[in-house]
């Protein structure tokens, strides 16, 4: 008997959460952003919060929370009411490399989220002053082979994206390059484009226009496959170097506890807008490959990139502090 009334509780719950999905939203839906407003985030995420809100017939406030690499807004989001109306903007800082560069943080970037989809991936491209001999990866590689230590590398930090990039680099192909870091992107850009640094691995967003302009080259997409901004430029793969991809993302997370028919409900919202040919278009222009994924596979890449980069950072004394 008392089976029969727990398999039929379960059945009211599960119907409950059904209608819960089919009514569902019924005010506006809360988007924390992990950075500062105006940034490369909000170019990509913005228009897909704005068809959001039309598709789903609610507002959207969009609330950009910058501040500790993203960990102020992963904490909010994580700590909210799972009631299916506040989502975080997830990206690499804050479920990749949170708990790899901190000791503590105050939240678990795996049992406090319920992930939706990613929206896109942005392969970091591997950029040269014009002056720099190789055109491309595999001369690069065969020219640091020739000159250990003699090429090096700039970064926007130690720990850095573009830093783990470089470490990648030398562990994949076996070379010795210098790396120099710097106080952020903005000022390691400027010192290879005035060629007192040789390479750095960027966001194709911020190398798009000082390519056009001649002013560096790019050598290789660390993704998997060629972007449309720069059909001309060949990947990693693509110039024999199969082991090797460096590439960012972004996405919709919820609380953990978040009923599954809001989260499947929000999962076909957000796969049919990055489908749409207008938001496709400006994840593509935007240097991005438009891709969305299941909450199984967005959980279980994270899980990955937490191995790969954990084992690789450890390797080279990259501790958290």
């Amino acid at each position: 008997m008392l089976l029969r009334i727990l398999g039929l509780a379960a059945l009211a719950l599960a119907a409950l959460g059904a209608r819960a999905g089919e009514s569902y939203p019924r005010k506006p839906l809360r988007w924390i952003i992990p950075y500062a407003a105006g940034g490369g985030t909000d170019a990509i995420v913005r228009p897909i919060a704005v068809k959001a809100a039309e598709v789903l017939g609610q507002s959207v406030i969009y609330e950009n929370r910058g501040g500790a690499g993203g960990l102020i807004a992963a904490e909010i989001v994580a700590h909210a009411e799972p009631d299916g109306y506040t989502f975080l903007v997830a990206a690499p800082n804050t479920h990749i490399f949170a708990t790899l560069l901190h000791k503590k943080i105050p939240y678990d970037p795996v049992k406090d989220f319920a992930p939706i989809t990613k929206f896109d991936l942005t392969p970091n491209v591997l950029i040269a002053h014009p002056g720099f001999p190789p055109n491309s990866a595999r001369e690069m590689i065969a020219y640091a082979k020739a000159h250990p230590g003699k090429v090096n590398f700039a970064s926007s930090g130690a720990g850095s994206g573009g830093h783990l990039s470089v470490l990648l680099l030398m562990d994949t192909m076996k070379i010795d390059v210098l790396h120099i870091p710097y106080k952020g992107a903005g000022p390691a850009v400027l010192e290879v484009l005035a060629g007192r640094n040789d390479l750095m691995f960027i966001n194709p967003a911020v190398a798009m226009g000082h390519y056009k302009a001649g002013r560096l080259k790019v050598l290789g997409f660390a993704g998997p496959k060629r972007l449309a901004t720069m059909p001309d430029v060949p990947t990693f793969e693509e110039q024999g170097f199969v082991d090797f991809e460096s590439s960012n993302f972004k996405g919709l997370v919820a609380p953990a506890g978040t009923p599954r028919a809001v989260i499947d409900k929000m999962h076909d919202v957000l796969v049919k807008i990055v489908n749409m040919p207008d938001i496709h278009a400006r994840l593509i222009a935007g240097g991005s490959i438009p891709r969305t994924t299941t909450p199984e596979q967005f959980a279980d890449e994270n899980r990955k990139e937490v191995e790969r980069w954990g084992k690789l950072m450890r390797k080279h004394g990259i501790l958290p502090q």
